[in-house]
């Protein structure tokens, strides 16, 4: 019988598998009521401009005041800026969980991310990600972002790991969907049980 190949490298996200993901609608909705914004228009304008801010092409500073500070406002940019960090949560059991098979199997870690810069580092520091991922394909850094399949082109190029040795933990479906289609064996997370279920069944138990 043939061994299942061995798995060397992990790629996986940071919103929704290694902590709470890191702008949402809700989030935005409790802002919205925190600071007395009309929450139609800063969605309508957060839409029109996030995603240039997730490319690294904008600062935080400059996606603040197109979404927020285009009037004046009773509030400062570092109050707001201080509620989005505050939102971010760890999901500790799959902090555990990557670090224990990270250390088990030597594993390389590699985060494929669509996160902002100021943002994407406060929670690096903050959750202390550093530690445990080796290299961050972040959106802000390498100016793509998912579901771009060059996003993944490059976190393998960057690994120069063979494919069949690489396992992906998302929550996203198409960014799973599109990750299989470039060869990248993938595992839909949904909660630390079943994603450690299925990283056992690569042979990472």
């Amino acid at each position: 019988m043939n061994q299942p190949t061995k798995i060397t490298t992990l790629f996986l996200d940071i919103g929704g598998v290694l902590l709470s993901d890191g702008w949402t609608l809700d989030m935005r909705g409790q802002a919205a009521q925190t600071f007395d914004l009309d929450p139609v228009q800063l969605e309508s304008l957060h839409h029109q401009v996030f995603a240039t801010y997730e490319l690294g092409k904008i600062s935080l500073d400059e996606y603040l005041e197109r979404a927020v500070f285009h009037c004046p406002r009773s509030f400062t940019a570092a109050q707001f800026t201080a509620f989005m960090f505050a939102q971010s949560r760890p999901y500790p059991e799959m902090l555990a969980l990557i670090r224990q098979v990270k250390a088990k199997y030597g594993l390389k870690v590699f985060v494929i991310s669509n996160e902002g810069r100021e943002l994407n580092e406060h929670r690096i520091q903050a959750f202390q990600l550093a530690g445990l991922v080796d290299i961050f394909v972040s959106s802000c850094y390498v100016h793509m972002r998912k579901p771009d399949p060059e996003i993944f082109r490059l976190a393998l190029d960057m690994a120069q790991t063979p494919v069949e040795q690489i396992v992906y933990l998302e929550n996203t479906p198409m960014f799973t969907r599109i990750a299989q289609e470039l060869g990248i064996a993938s595992i839909l997370h949904a909660d630390e049980p079943s994603t450690r279920a299925q990283l056992a069944s690569y042979g990472l138990a």
